[in-house]
């Protein structure tokens, strides 16, 4: 019997939002490319082809998750991160060639880690009330790599983006 509006619990919850954390993965899987392919400097490009790789991992784990429940891993479309990657590509297309496009892709690529750290932290909470304790781990590995790649982006950004866009600028 299908499951109505009133009867939604909290495991409805917690696998509505890993179909949509999985659907935001697979979306920054295509975008990555794109930002590292945009960026001027080899630091910000190495930065972005190394998510790549740690991404593509994230989306491994996220079907391991869905192997665990046993459900079929499937995305649910994503709003907020639609969002977010579009916000990434007019940042792209209008800093382009400018001194300020490492910044602004550094930004936004911040714009998605805190997006995620926020969607993989809730996940971690929910799975270990609702006692899918393997679940929960294989989740908190990917919040780990989250928060070292926004901490990573951060000096990334202090260290040179920032600076050389200023620089640049005056």
């Amino acid at each position: 019997m299908p499951t109505t509006k009133n009867d939604k619990s909290l495991e409805d919850l917690f696998l509505d939002s890993l179909k949509d954390v999985y659907y935001a993965e697979k979306k920054i899987v295509k975008t990555l490319p794109k930002m590292a392919k945009a960026a001027e400097s080899g630091e910000v490009r190495s930065a972005f082809e190394k998510h790549l790789s740690e991404t593509e991992t994230h989306v491994e784990r996220l079907e391991k998750v869905f192997d665990i429940l046993g459900k079929p891993a499937r995305g649910k479309t994503c709003p907020a991160i639609d969002g977010i990657l579009e916000e990434g590509s007019e940042v792209m297309a209008d800093y382009k060639g400018t001194p300020a496009i490492d910044a602004a892709l550094v930004a936004s690529a911040q714009a998605v880690e805190h997006y995620e750290i926020a969607r993989y932290g809730t996940l971690i909470t929910w799975a270990k009330e609702l006692g899918m304790n393997d679940a929960a781990e294989v989740l908190k590995a990917t919040l780990g790599e989250e928060e070292a790649t926004d901490e990573a982006l951060s000096a990334l950004a202090e260290g040179c983006a920032n600076s050389r866009a200023m620089r640049q600028a005056a």
